[in-house]
């Protein structure tokens, strides 16, 4: 799928389109007042103020209709600049609109008329609303004013605008293979999670769900032992004082759970780094040591805004596969370009194709420039020998250190943001962290911060909808489902080939109801079992089985212990 955020043609088109459809409201309903239409990544929308009216999907209908009038009318889009005052005078019955002009420093201000319409804004825009035709009304909700959930809650709809009406159709489509794939659906579906009035933004992991995120965590270990890595873990919960030191409780507090023990302040970790700092410096370092790896699948907690919380994706709880690599300043390169292969290393295995964003010195920082400069090169430098592409993220990077970020794409055409590098000059210096050099002196290590999945609960929600829930053999948590013909008669040759396969590490059942055969075999399509085979008379009589994998008409019969064999080495192989 196409960012309309990042692609500046389609940018302008859909805010463009923002207005047309602000000015479609405008006309049925005469009371509507606006607050802002940005564009995002899939599209636009508009958030308003329609008073008692509450928008309803005929009424997008609606809308939609009278857009096409716009559309087709053709007025042209006129860009105006009028002084603050008779801005405020222009919009004076708009609450709204008098806020944001309120903001505004003093001078001219840009307003942007078409027809009897006109809105406040920056733009740019398209010349003519006739530009804005190939457009789609998808959705509406409810959204707080500012976002603060203490204010009035105004409604906003979705929509998207394309150049031609095949662009526009190709992304309806992709929208709805989407919808099918939503992690939240099929996470129901296929038993791997739940959400509970009780704990909420804490999924629950059901077993299916436990046996794909053991799968990972095992995968991310084993990969990491490679990798010369060592493995701790921290408390979840740590003294008031701790969080001082690391600077979150000045600065972050109001996202962390807290509470007393023995009348001293606490607070659940929302981030993993300061057990971390702990860890390092409970000895002493030599840069003979260096560089030093340690990893750790640390569960954190982070109050976030009910409104934001959204299946796998935006939880309150989550474990990031964390990890700090110490290192003296001539190992940066080779141990940040040793990283990026790594990441695509991991990466390669789900089938994820990825690009590389370097964010730079913001204008708030910490530390000196020439020290900057050296990191900002060395992890450029670092892609490069890499044989990594990259662009530049210009001001965007931490107070503390610039950073890498791996924005990984799906299977349609999604971009995440998961895998991170981020060089950190402000914890060793908060926690006083040294190593002695050659010359017997205590020195700061440089301190990379570094994760490849982000949080194991949203990575998972990502290759559900990657993957559409069909997950490779090697992921899933049921990999065989094993159906004799008939249960009586082929039941005990079933369960034989059954416990061959779990004796082998194959995650796998047998299916013995009394139900049709064609039965069967459509409820394991169903469940999205990679694979089922299939045992009548004419295996039991030759100790074969007739394999069908998931999505394919045909299949094979192969001698019991050659399919035993071809699974386990596709299970180790990893094969996508």
């Amino acid at each position: 799928m196409i960012d309309i955020k990042e692609n500046e043609q389609l940018s302008t088109l859909n805010h463009s389109c923002a207005h047309m459809m602000a000015q479609a409201v405008k006309r049925l309903y005469p009371q509507a007042k606006f607050w802002v239409g940005p564009v995002v990544s899939d599209g636009f929308y508009y958030d308003m103020d329609l008073g008692d009216k509450k928008i309803t999907d005929e009424d997008l209908a609606a809308i939609e209709k009278e857009m096409k009038k716009i559309a087709k009318d053709g007025k042209r889009i006129v860009r105006e600049e009028i002084s603050k005052a008779d801005a405020l005078e222009l919009f004076k019955d708009d609450e709204y609109k008098l806020d944001l002009i309120e903001g505004l420093e003093d001078g001219n201000i840009t307003v942007y008329r078409q027809g009897e319409f006109v809105d406040l804004c920056r733009g740019p825009h398209v010349d003519s609303v006739k530009r804005c035709k190939n457009f789609k009304l998808l959705k509406h909700s409810g959204a707080y004013w500012k976002g603060d959930a203490s204010n009035k809650m105004l409604q906003r709809i979705y929509g998207v605008c394309f150049e031609t009406k095949e662009a526009l159709e190709e992304h309806l489509q992709l929208l709805e293979e989407a919808k099918k794939r939503d992690h939240k659906k099929l996470g129901r579906e296929l038993g791997l999670f739940m959400m509970s009035e009780y704990a909420a933004g804490m999924p629950i992991f059901l077993p299916n769900g436990m046996i794909l995120r053991n799968v990972l965590e095992q995968f991310w270990y084993e990969e990491h032992t490679k990798e010369g890595y060592q493995f701790i873990k921290t408390p979840i919960m740590m003294s008031k004082e701790l969080w001082e030191t690391s600077g979150h409780w000045d600065h972050y507090k109001e996202n962390m759970y807290t509470t007393m023990v023995d009348d001293r302040a606490f607070a659940i970790k929302p981030m993993n780094c300061p057990g971390a700092m702990l860890v390092y410096n409970s000895g002493l370092h030599s840069y003979k040591d260096l560089p030093l790896r340690v990893g750790e699948l640390g569960q954190v907690h982070r109050h976030e805004a009910s409104g934001a919380l959204n299946g796998l994706f935006r939880v309150r709880t989550f474990t990031q596969d964390d990890a700090h690599l110490f290192m003296r300043p001539d190992q940066v390169e080779d141990e940040v370009k040793r990283l990026i292969r790594f990441i695509d290393r991991m990466y390669s295995v789900f089938g994820l194709t990825y690009d590389i964003e370097l964010s730079t010195r913001p204008e708030d920082f910490m530390g000196e420039i020439a020290v900057w400069d050296q990191c900002e090169k060395a992890l450029g430098d670092a892609c490069h020998a890499a044989g990594k592409e990259f662009r530049i993220n210009a001001g965007d990077g931490a107070f503390y250190g610039p950073k890498l970020d791996f924005h990984i794409k799906d299977s349609l055409g999604r971009v995440w943001q998961c895998g991170t590098i981020q060089m950190d000059m402000n914890l060793p210096e908060r926690f006083d962290c040294t190593y002695v050099d050659r010359d017997g002196k205590k020195v700061r290590p440089v301190m990379l911060h570094r994760v490849i999945y982000g949080s194991i609960e949203r990575f998972i929600g990502i290759l559900i909808e990657h993957y559409g829930g069909h997950f490779p053999l090697w992921l899933a948590p049921k990999q065989v489902e094993i159906i004799p013909v008939l249960a009586e008669k082929h039941g005990v040759y079933a369960q034989e080939v059954c416990e061959r396969l779990r004796a082998a590490g194959v995650r796998c059942s047998v299916d013995a109801r009394n139900e049709k055969l064609g039965y069967r075999v459509r409820e394991a399509q169903l469940a999205k079992i990679p694979v089922q085979i299939v045992v009548g008379e004419g295996e039991c009589e030759a100790h074969t089985v007739t394999i069908r994998r998931a999505g394919q008409k045909e299949s094979v019969t192969l001698p019991l212990e050659e399919a035993v064999t071809a699974f386990v080495k596709e299970i180790e192989e990893k094969k996508a």
